[in-house]
């Protein structure tokens, strides 16, 4: 209740008396967890990649007057701060990180936001990263480098195999040349075998 102005107290629900012209109410607060949808359009990533990144604040005002005294319109305040914040946070990661490591993001937020809204009487208790919008060309230039990748690894495994295998055939010809019996029953083997 501000009187004339000034702060004249915080009334809990109930009944209540105020006196027209002096006495002004402030708005109600709601002091459960609420929440802040919070975008960063076209932020840069550290290796220059334009994202757009959606977030949630979950926040707590555990100080009414605070939050009246000390800040004009805090849900503006906090949804402002953290759009900052954000986009401040997302210049210093690449964008390999924030696709991987999201919950490292979102606590670095929430600690720089607690510490923004800890003297407006306002606790931000998590921050979460929704989503992560790429470029739709990059998307694709990182699906073919994904699947390139893949290539790669499956050649290697091949030519490990192919090397793994001469390498047993060098030793069975070895033992071939000096037992030519052994090598007339694997050629009857490989025969009844093919038939």
């Amino acid at each position: 209740m501000l009187r004339l102005g000034r702060y004249g107290g915080l009334r809990v629900p109930g009944l209540f008396m105020i006196v027209p012209a002096i006495d002004s109410p402030s708005r109600f607060f709601d002091q459960r967890v609420r929440v802040t949808a919070v975008n960063a359009e076209s932020a840069l990533t550290r290796d220059t990649v334009p994202v757009n990144v959606d977030a949630i604040v979950f926040r707590v005002v555990w100080s009414a007057e605070k939050c009246i005294l000390e800040v004009e319109d805090f849900q503006r305040s906090i949804a402002m701060s953290a759009q900052t914040a954000l986009r401040e946070s997302i210049g210093r990661h690449e964008l390999a990180q924030m696709i991987t490591e999201r919950e490292i993001l979102g606590r670095e937020l929430e600690k720089i936001l607690d510490e923004k809204t800890n003297p407006w009487g306002i606790t931000v208790q998590s921050v979460e990263i929704r989503e992560v919008h790429i470029p739709p060309a990059l998307e694709d230039a990182m699906s073919r480098q994904a699947q390139a990748e893949r290539e790669r690894q499956a050649r290697i495994v091949l030519g490990t195999a192919e090397s793994e295998i001469s390498e047993k055939f060098a030793e069975a010809s070895a033992l071939y040349t000096n037992n030519p019996a052994a090598l007339h029953l694997r050629a009857m083997n490989m025969l009844y075998e093919a038939i």
